[in-house]
This record gives structure tokens, sequence and C-alpha cells, in this order.
């Protein structure tokens, strides 16, 4: 038995609930069996059954004794209907066609405690991203009173909402730069920096931020992005004029592969950086020394920094999403990082020396 305020409880408890247990969700017959679509919804991708909410739902109910004897797991939502999102704690009147099932089947009552899920998809309110918990209880007899079985999942949803998740102080804190005003600027201004001369990778930045806050990787990443194709536009343009910017970290053999590379296939070379570890900034300046024009220049580069850069920043951000629970982590998530990043960095500039 759990709380009710969102069409995602069914998607939160059929995730939480084991498999062995082959769970059934009891559903408004006037709803979700209205029409054939809603039916097929229903009964084959939640699972669901139907109870009539306007006379002859205790016998449906009833009808689901002998799953339950055979160690199946009934799931509902006794106060009938979703209600609208109050304070934690905050559980409507629970109808007792549940207890009666209980009671004719003699198996015990799990309350169950769901939190999040009027934030995911609020009622008559749009999808949107939130973290989900789902806390399961203690059984209680099958002689429980409705109250006392409200009362116990009235607890069991204030414990759920109102317990902080473990999290990092670092984590927190590049969380707010990153959702800061500063944060879209700030990977901008990096990923034009690297075009021009900066060693560090904008997804090095993107894997760090994204990961703490999994809400603004979109954003952060086309900024990122943005960025990339301006700095290489202006590197094209230093380099066509004869100005030189420092490239720490690169060495002549990948200016050699780079400048062959560009003679072969003109502005279309550039497919090729994301894979041979050879720096952007090199192929944005041999550019301007080969004489690529500004906008197949544009057009070739946005394809190539587009693919690795927002599947980077998406990809992180997805990370950080899933791993909520390892929030706690994530300044051991920052050091490996940083490691990786450095031997990756040797090896490639040791296998282009």
């Amino acid at each position: 038995m759990a709380n009710h305020t969102s069409h995602a409880d069914t998607a939160a408890l059929l995730a939480a609930l084991a498999p062995r247990r082959s769970p059934t969700i009891a559903a408004a017959a006037d709803y979700w069996f209205a029409s054939p679509w809603r039916r097929r919804i229903c009964s084959r991708l939640a699972a669901g059954f139907p109870v009539r909410r306007t006379g002859g739902g205790t016998e449906d109910l009833l009808a689901k004794a002998d799953a339950l004897r055979r160690g199946h797991a009934v799931v509902l939502f006794p106060e009938g209907t979703r209600a609208r999102a109050g304070g934690p704690g905050e559980v409507g009147a629970f109808h007792a066609g549940a207890l009666v099932l209980a009671r004719h089947a003699n198996v015990p009552v799990v309350p169950v405690g769901i939190a999040g899920t009027d934030r995911l998809l609020p009622k008559h309110g749009r999808i949107r991203p939130s973290l989900v918990r789902v806390r399961i209880g203690d059984p209680l007899p099958p002689t429980v009173t409705a109250e006392e079985a409200r009362a116990a999942v009235a607890e069991l949803h204030r414990r759920t909402a109102e317990e902080p998740l473990p999290d990092s102080r670092v984590r927190k804190r590049v969380a707010a730069a990153a959702g800061s005003r500063w944060g879209v600027p700030s990977a901008f201004a990096w990923a034009c920096a690297e075009a021009l001369s900066w060693p560090l990778l904008p997804e090095l930045l993107l894997a760090a931020v994204c990961v703490a806050l999994p809400r603004a990787a979109l954003k952060l990443s086309c900024a990122a992005l943005a960025g990339s194709l301006a700095g290489g536009v202006l590197a094209l343009h230093l380099a066509a004029s004869g100005v030189q910017a420092p490239h720490p970290l690169t060495t002549d053999r990948m200016r050699a592969e780079v400048r062959q590379e560009l003679a072969d296939e003109g502005a279309a070379a550039v497919r090729h950086q994301p894979w041979n570890g050879i720096p952007f900034k090199v192929y944005a300046a041999e550019a301007g020394r080969a004489g690529v024009g500004t906008g197949d220049w544009l057009a070739e580069s946005a394809a190539s920094r587009g693919s690795r850069t927002l599947t980077v920043g998406l990809g992180c951000g997805a990370l950080g999403f899933l791993a909520h629970r390892f929030r706690r982590h994530y300044g051991t998530y920052l050091a490996l990082l940083g490691t990786g990043f450095t031997a990756g960095l040797g090896a490639v500039v040791a296998n282009w020396c």
C-alpha cells in the first residue's frame, strides 16, 4: 500500500519491487481501461488490473486473493486517486478494500512511501527531471486498521521526502558555480581558449560539471561547443595572418600529420581530430596556414567537435542523473578523472613525439 500523487508512482514501484513477486497494480477501471489504447498500456506495460470505483471494486480486488496466497505482490493505492502534492507525510484517507483483501487472503500489508514523483510528473502537469525514492516498510498484520496503515504509509512518505541525500561538499560547490551566471560563459571561454592555446580539453570541464549539475548539461555542452568553434575560427585567422599562438604539449610530428591530412582532404581532415589525439588547435592553426576557407572550416569543425563535445557533455549529465546515490563520492570521481586525463594526455604526447 503506497501513497499516490502521480502516474509515475506505478513505474517507481515496478522498479523497486522484486520481479520474482510478479507485482500487479490496481488501476481505476473507468480511467485506465476506458479505451483500447489505455487498456493496452496499463495491462502490458504497467502490469495493471481493473478495479471499479463506482461499485464492484471489492470483488475485483478479492479476485487477486489466490495470487497473493501464491506469493505474488498486489500493489494498491488506497487513497483511490492521485492526491494533490502536499507536505511530506500528507496522505489522504484510505479506502478499506485493500484491507479486506489482505484479511481475506491472510497476507501481510506492506506500507510503501514514495517521494519525488509529484515533481517528476505532477498531476495535470508535464514531465521534468526529478529524483524519485521509494522506501518499503516493515510488513503489518492483515488485521491492521485503515488508519494504522495510513499512518505507516504517511510516516514512510515523510521520512523518504525529508531525509537528506548523502552528498559531497565539493559537488555542491561545483554545482553552484556551474549553475551560476558564470557557468555558461566559463564553459564558452574554456573551450575557446583550448582552441587557441589552452592545453586542457573542454570535455574535461564538462565531465566534471555535468555530473555535478546534470540539468545544466545541455546548455553547458552547447556553450563549450560554441566556444570551441569560435576559438577555432579565431585561430584559423590568426594563423593565416602569420600569428603563432603558443601550443603547449604539442609536437612537430602532430603538425606534420595535420599538414598532410589537410593537403589530402582539405577542411574535412578535421574529422580525424576526435580520434587521433591531436589537439583541435593544431588543426585550426594549420588550416589557417593552408588557406582553408572560413565557411568550409566552420562546417567541418562543427560536425567534428559537436560529435565529441555533445556526446561527452550529455553522457556525463545522464551519469549525474543516474548516480545520485554516489554523490558523496564526487571528490573521488574528480580525482580519478584528473588522474585518467593526465595519464591519457601523457600517452598521447608520447605517441606523437
